[in-house]
């Protein structure tokens, strides 16, 4: 695949989960906001809407806004431009995968910020998922993105550098 076309297709990918991430958090600000959790499949899935002020997890929730404001967006924001030019110098070299799992890390963290800045550091969550007690956050598709983007970079890694892939030879 052409340079060019790699760029292209890079920039449509995350044009389109940014796009995918705007719109699901429009349905749950729709749909969830004021009304109660809809579960499916005897609670393994849950859609409840929250609004988060922190990172993952709620972390940093409690910081005061001008923290919050340079900790949670600007910096972050920072980092994936600085991960979107790092992509743009060395796209030729890259796998379509791999390209792939950066636009997913990049368009979430943008799904994201993107809404801290409109929604005065507000982050629309809307998914749980577990069996029971155990349960992981309310999440939202971009934080799916940033997810599934990274173990797709381990992926990476790990094949590039045949770690865990291949046993080291007995000497």
């Amino acid at each position: 695949m052409s340079t060019r076309l790699k760029v292209f297709t890079f920039c449509l990918t995350c044009i389109v989960f940014i796009g995918l991430d705007r719109i699901t958090k429009q349905l749950a600000r729709e749909h969830l906001m004021y009304s109660a959790p809809k579960s499916y499949f005897h609670d393994t899935f849950v859609f409840e809407y929250v609004e988060n002020t922190g990172a993952a997890l709620s972390f940093g929730d409690s910081l005061p806004q001008p923290y919050s404001f340079w900790l949670l967006s600007i910096i972050p924001l920072g980092v994936i431009i600085a991960l979107f030019v790092y992509v743009l110098r060395q796209v030729k070299d890259f796998s379509n995968f791999k390209l792939f799992c950066f636009a997913m890390i990049i368009a979430g963290g943008l799904g994201n910020i993107i809404d801290r800045i409109i929604y005065d550091r507000h982050v629309t969550d809307f998914m749980n998922l577990g069996i029971g007690s155990l349960r992981t956050g309310i999440f939202n598709v971009a934080d799916v993105c940033i997810t599934a983007g990274v173990i797709g970079l381990f992926i990476v890694y790990l094949a590039t550098n045949n770690r865990f892939l291949k046993p080291d030879k007995v000497q």
